[in-house]
């Protein structure tokens, strides 16, 4: 794949929790790590909640996958691409049994047209207290 290699941090997006790009575009693909529900410059992540150890009471899977999927979006368009030109997703949920359901319905809905290539699979935990992410390969 020849031309450009360029990392992008998106000015509207939560803050990277490591060193890594919110996505990297070489040629016509980008490339976005993993998005989860975070929003920029917050503590609190919408829908869950914490008791003062920081270990989740509970949390709201519908909230937080409203927010990703704004976060997807908000990463895609700073980035020179959009929505629409989503070719695949990889989905990490924490808790499959719960919450595919409610993902699913909502996935339904936010991409009723020409829905991408999708791969959901469960994981343990990720980095943060949140139930949800996407790590998304779009077109630009």
């Amino acid at each position: 794949m020849a031309g450009e290699n360029k990392s992008v941090i998106s000015s509207a997006a939560p803050e990277p929790v490591g060193l890594y790009p919110h996505a990297k575009k070489i040629g016509n693909l980008l490339f976005l790590s993993g998005i989860g529900p975070r929003q920029k410059g917050e503590k609190k992540i919408p829908g869950v909640e914490q008791d003062e150890k920081g270990n989740i009471v509970s949390y709201d899977i519908e909230k937080q996958c409203h927010s990703v999927f704004r976060n997807v979006k908000t990463v895609l368009e700073e980035s020179g691409s959009s929505w629409d030109k989503i070719i695949d997703v990889t989905v990490f949920l924490t808790n499959m049994k719960t919450d595919f359901a409610i993902y699913n319905k909502l996935w339904a809905e936010y991409f009723s047209g020409n829905p991408p290539c999708r791969t959901t699979v469960e994981i343990k935990s990720l980095p943060t207290p949140i139930a949800i992410e996407l790590k998304v390969i779009a077109t630009i």
